[in-house]
């Protein structure tokens, strides 16, 4: 391998959407986070675990706490806290959830400050998604 062909970025739990979107015809190698210098950026997380089980069907704060849980888990595996998030994105599949969805993002990053952006979005990729979160984090030295 060159210089030039060397990895500027680490990439975190790849993944195949074949295995993660079983009901979807899809062949897409992916991953859960990358790591570009001091920056962390973040696959959208949404109430599933892992291991791919859907927590909360129906309950978007059951749904956002197991997101925000991956997040967290995300974060530390990059070697990062949810202290180092600067940007969130929430999209929203119902206005109605909006209360439950960001009390339970306010928990997980009280203190943290980071800029917001919310959209409501006509559906997600699965249709017992009820959120989404992405991301941005960038590490402290």
């Amino acid at each position: 391998m060159t210089a030039s062909e060397q990895p500027t970025h680490t990439r975190v739990r790849p993944f195949n959407t074949r295995d993660t979107y079983p009901n979807q015809a899809l062949d897409n190698d992916l991953c859960q986070a990358v790591i570009a210098g001091d920056t962390i950026y973040m696959r959208g997380q949404v109430g599933t675990d892992f291991a791919g089980n859907l927590v909360g069907p129906g309950d978007p704060a059951a749904q956002t706490e197991q997101a925000m849980q991956n997040v967290t888990q995300l974060l530390d595996e990059c070697g990062a806290s949810v202290r180092d998030v600067v940007k969130i994105t929430i999209y929203l599949v119902d206005r109605s959830h909006r209360e439950a969805v960001y009390q339970v993002v306010g928990q997980h990053l009280a203190g943290v400050f980071p800029v917001s952006t919310g959209v409501i979005v006509a559906g997600l990729a699965q249709p017992d998604w009820l959120m989404e979160i992405d991301v941005i984090a960038v590490k402290s030295p």
